[in-house]
């Protein structure tokens, strides 16, 4: 089997990065080499899902594959199988954080299977330049996402009062009406 092992410090905490890589499947094309879309089959996350990931791998292949995590501890560690796909073997992601900044440890243990076997090493060593530059985005995503300022939710109008508000379907504070001094 092959073993690729990548390592990243990202400064953003361990749950921001988690729900970047485990839970923002819709924008994993925007830091994720090669991946073309990511879905959740079942309709969840967590252990035990079905993750399918369409790929857009080197030398024009389109494939997909699909990972079933054994293990969701967030936002410490998130490993699994493949279960369908190029790939066989297994891959993890581990969560460090300290001081407000996260190592990020990938491994994966695999060998290529079907058609792909074919076409070997030079296919490989793509492939793990794409993880090397995964990493990287990863970081650059994170990073940006994290220095960019939240924006407010634009105002509201309650039909049924007359009134606008701010803020409204936020979690951090209690809704108030634009205007009110409240």
């Amino acid at each position: 089997m092959a073993r690729i092992r990548e390592e990243v410090a990202i400064a953003a905490p361990a749950d921001m990065v988690w729900d970047t890589v485990h839970q923002d499947l819709r924008n994993a094309p925007r830091w994720a080499a090669f991946v073309r879309r990511a879905e959740s089959i079942d309709g969840r996350l967590g252990r035990g899902s079905r993750l399918r990931y369409e790929l857009d791998l080197p030398g024009g292949v389109q494939t997909s594959l699909v990972l079933r995590p054994s293990t969701w501890d967030r936002p410490r560690r998130c490993a699994g199988r493949f279960v369908e796909g190029p790939f066989q073997g297994t891959w993890s992601y581990t969560y460090e954080e300290r001081d407000g900044s996260t190592r990020v440890v990938y491994e994966m243990d695999y060998r290529l299977g079907g058609l792909m076997r074919l076409a070997g090493g030079r296919l490989v060593r793509q492939y793990e330049e794409g993880i090397r530059r995964t990493m990287s985005s990863l970081k650059e995503y994170v990073e940006a996402q994290r220095a960019r300022p939240q924006r407010p939710s634009p105002p509201v109008r309650d039909l049924r009062r007359g009134r606008v508000w701010a803020d409204a379907g936020r979690p951090e504070g209690p809704e108030r009406p634009v205007g009110s001094g409240q």
